[in-house]
């Protein structure tokens, strides 16, 4: 028509009317073109799976004709395609109210409707359908569904409000698997594994409530609080950051945001200490982790555990009564039984380092650090039947070279034969002798005081290959044969 007009105004002789008319007429010309290439290229990368760039294109189409049913239909579409029903739902609502009796794209808000649980207004779309098409076969079996849905959802409540939790969540159970995108669903049914004592599991349903709620701070409160009372501070603090996302000045959030940021800082210092062998300044941080937090039994029990653990690697004669402590309040924490079973090695009360090794197995069969440890106690205990060369020197385990040089050179002095008169003291004296040099000769080498703290004794005929007994330095025994005397220098 705008064609036929221009064409008369021109023969009329009216050019300024014609060249305005002329431009409006090519410039609609040209928005139809270029939407029809938006929707054509939407078209073509949404089925080639490039979701975003579809999208891009879909908006660019709608923005051009904000009056066109279809392109909402389609943008609606890419954002299904990406998983954003709710982002769906404003664009099919507005199709249907261009075009009322569109029923693909009333099916489809019904279908997402319904995923939602929101089953009385997913009811009237699926009847609105089926009046229009009587004989629609999915909006039959889509309306019985929903009809279901709405008596699980009754029913769950009901048992909710006796406090028959476990019920709740098996009727939940059918509820979700209707509608999987409703929110309140999964946060009853994570209130009630709460109640039942599997946090855990609540954590698996409140995850995704943060989703399908445009502004769930109390899901990301609940997630985080759940996470920390688990033991999992950094998941914890990622959760509450999550809910300062969408309100900073949410004062629930932030007082355990600070909490929680206060007692992670804590916990990977600690552990950062340890990695450092500064045993001490770690086992005062984890004190300091056990008076931020008194009222969760992890962190406790943690601190517990892990200054065990230093106390042991330091040498202290307090491991063994705080490891007993800590497993008290973990019987079934192998790391602990281990520890406590180096502690007593340490003190070299090789049988209860045995029976702790042992109860640790118990435990946990495959490991290998237990299977290992509970060889070792057991070669020590086999050991200390024999000569215990730490036991003959009078120092601990954990003695370094200068400690065992001292009460090597005290003992050789008070034990040297020289200092004996009759022939029996002097035998018991060069018996004495003898054991006091093998301890230093074994304690002073790093590698040979690795082999007898593993359970090996390496001067113990029976591990020498060829057998035979002690040997000394180019077969001479200052103590076979002949009535002499000697001077000893305490080199």
């Amino acid at each position: 028509v705008e064609t036929e007009a221009v064409l008369e105004l021109s023969r009329d002789g009216d050019f300024s009317f014609t060249l305005v008319l002329f431009s409006v007429t090519t410039t609609r010309q040209g928005a139809v073109c270029m939407i029809e290439h938006h929707l054509e290229m939407g078209r073509k990368l949404l089925a080639a799976g490039q979701l975003a760039e579809a999208l891009s294109h879909y908006h660019s189409a709608v923005e051009g004709d904000s009056k066109n049913y279809l392109t909402y239909y389609k943008r609606a579409a890419v954002f299904l395609a990406m998983g954003k029903s709710k982002s769906a739902l404003p664009d099919l609502s507005q199709a249907i109210q261009l075009k009322p009796d569109f029923l693909a794209a009333r099916l489809q808000r019904a279908n997402i409707l319904l995923k939602q649980g929101s089953t009385q207004e997913a009811r009237e779309d699926f009847q609105a359908v089926l009046k229009r098409s009587p004989n629609h076969e999915e909006a039959h079996d889509q309306l019985r569904k929903a009809e279901e849905l709405e008596l699980l959802q009754e029913e769950a409540h009901e048992a909710h409000h006796r406090g028959d939790y476990s019920t709740t969540v098996q009727v939940l159970e059918k509820v979700i698997e209707l509608s999987p995108w409703d929110p309140e669903s999964r946060e009853l049914r994570a209130e009630c594994y709460i109640r039942l004592g599997d946090p855990r599991k609540a954590i698996m349903d409140l995850t995704p409530a943060t989703r399908l709620r445009a502004d769930n701070r109390a899901a990301f409160l609940k997630l985080s609080q759940l996470h920390y009372s688990l033991g999992d501070h950094h998941d914890s603090l990622n959760q509450v950051r999550e809910c300062l996302k969408l309100d900073q000045d949410d004062k629930e959030c932030f007082a355990h945001y600070k909490q929680a940021k206060k007692l992670s800082k804590q916990l990977d210092s600690a552990e950062e200490l340890i990695s450092e062998q500064r045993y001490q300044e770690a086992t005062e941080k984890y004190e300091s982790v056990m008076r931020t937090e008194p009222n969760v039994a992890f962190y406790t029990n943690k601190a517990k555990e892990r200054i065990c653990f230093c106390l042991v690697k330091s040498g202290s004669g307090e491991a063994v009564d705080i490891c007993s402590e800590a497993h008290q309040r973990e019987p079934q924490n192998i790391h602990i039984l281990r520890d406590r079973a180096e502690a007593y090695i340490l003190l070299q009360e090789y049988e209860k380092a045995v029976e702790d090794y042992q109860e640790a197995r118990e435990f946990d069969q495959d490991n290998q650090e237990i299977r290992e440890g509970l060889d070792r106690a057991q070669k020590l205990l086999k050991q200390s039947h024999k000569r215990d060369y730490y036991k003959i020197l009078g120092v601990s385990r954990s003695a370094n070279k200068q400690e065992i040089i001292k009460a090597y050179r005290k003992l050789a002095q008070q034990w040297h034969p020289d200092n004996f008169q009759s022939e029996a003291d002097k035998k018991e004296a060069e018996k004495k002798f003898i054991d006091i040099a093998s301890a230093k000769e074994v304690l002073t080498d790093p590698e040979m005081r690795q082999k007898f703290d593993s359970g090996e004794d390496p001067l113990d005929p029976e591990n020498q290959q060829g057998g035979g007994g002690r040997e000394w330095p180019f077969g001479f025994n200052p103590f076979e044969g002949g009535n002499f005397h000697f001077k000893f220098h305490y080199n």
